[in-house]
């Protein structure tokens, strides 16, 4: 299910998704950083968490979003990191299970 409307709120460092079902969710831009699921941060094989979160700055913030497809949003960020491609279902799963 693709987000009704993104929304980058620089002010409060959240990314706001507004879903079908009337669902919004408010995701931190560090927490967002931290979940990134690109290679570079998982380890492909294992599913293991490969970024150090002391690596990733309190301010990172996206320095553009991008609509990728109907699935994702790839997102490149001011620490430089740009592998970065969230699926819906994964943006969801986070909120989720942050209770966001």
């Amino acid at each position: 299910m693709q987000p009704t409307n993104i929304r980058a709120l620089k002010q409060e460092r959240i990314l706001e998704l507004t879903w079908p079902d009337g669902a919004v969710h408010r995701i931190p831009f560090r927490l967002l950083r931290l979940e990134c699921p690109c290679a570079s941060c998982v380890n492909e094989f294992t599913g293991e968490r490969t970024l150090n979160p002391d690596n990733v700055p309190e301010d990172v913030h996206p320095s553009t979003l991008a609509l990728t497809g109907n699935y994702a949003l790839k997102v490149s960020w001011s620490d430089n990191h740009n592998t970065g491609l969230y699926a819906w279902e994964v943006l969801r799963r986070i909120a989720m299970e942050n209770r966001l």
